[in-house]
């Protein structure tokens, strides 16, 4: 029987580590991907290998560097899901911001997500199968002051998981997004304080922040899901009512 397969970027801490472990938990052999964390990512390869017995390749560089990309997808021999989850965020003033740092942040975010698809797509049309699955935020979907340029990124991810899904569908190919809200426990939110983080709790009906195991758990159902393929080009927001 052929085992199934998953792509994981940014997968060495936070919610991409949490959907790793996730799919491991599910039977899903990975191929992991982060920038620079690469001690980290071998550290939940063995972990991964060892408590679930799947098998897990790791790869450590840029997820917008397209030769590096192109190797890798020639390692790899098809993939059920891609989960573009490699992220980073600029918190400040856009005046304050450079042109290099709103790149950085563009490329990271968004044109990770056009080069991983692009690799990986035709193989998935060939086979007439797969999920997309884009970690995005509710930012992308009402903006945020002060963090310009990721709420920009992540509605370009809004809006191509939704043109995309569209393309791909023919091919029973499903392209869908998350949209996290505060979620507590990634490095992007260490550095708000108790006072802060219980502010912005305030603001959420469900009266606390979410875990990255709860986007994991939302993106396990996503693949494996057998009863929901219709469920094509959404934005699902796990927010806690957030917004």
């Amino acid at each position: 029987m052929e085992r199934k397969t998953a792509l994981v970027t940014g997968a060495s801490r936070g919610i991409g580590k949490a959907i790793a472990h996730e799919l491991a938990r599910r039977g899903y052999d990975l191929f992991l991907m982060c920038h620079k964390n690469e001690a980290l990512l071998l550290d939940t390869k063995h972990m991964l290998e060892e408590t679930h017995g799947i098998s897990c390749m790791t790869y450590c560089f840029s997820v917008c560097d397209e030769e590096r990309l192109a190797e890798m997808f020639a390692d790899i021999p098809y993939l059920d899901v891609l989960v573009n989850n490699a992220g980073i965020s600029y918190t400040g003033l856009l005046t304050e911001m450079s042109f290099a740092q709103w790149k950085e942040v563009i490329d990271t975010n968004l044109s990770s997500c056009f080069l991983t698809c692009k690799y990986a797509v035709p193989e998935m049309i060939r086979r007439k199968k797969g999920r997309i699955i884009n970690i995005s935020s509710v930012w992308g979907n009402v903006g945020a002051s002060m963090e310009v340029a990721y709420s920009a990124s992540k509605g370009g991810v809004n809006a191509f998981t939704k043109a995309l899904a569209k393309e791909l569908a023919p091919s029973n190919i499903q392209v869908n997004a998350i949209a996290c809200g505060l979620i507590a426990d990634t490095d992007m939110n260490a550095h708000l304080c108790t006072e802060e983080l219980s502010e912005l709790i305030q603001e959420i009906p469900a009266d606390r922040a979410g875990r990255a195991a709860e986007v994991a758990q939302l993106a396990g159902m996503l693949c494996d899901g057998s009863d929901n393929s219709y469920l094509v080009g959404q934005v699902i927001t796990l927010d806690g009512g957030w917004t």
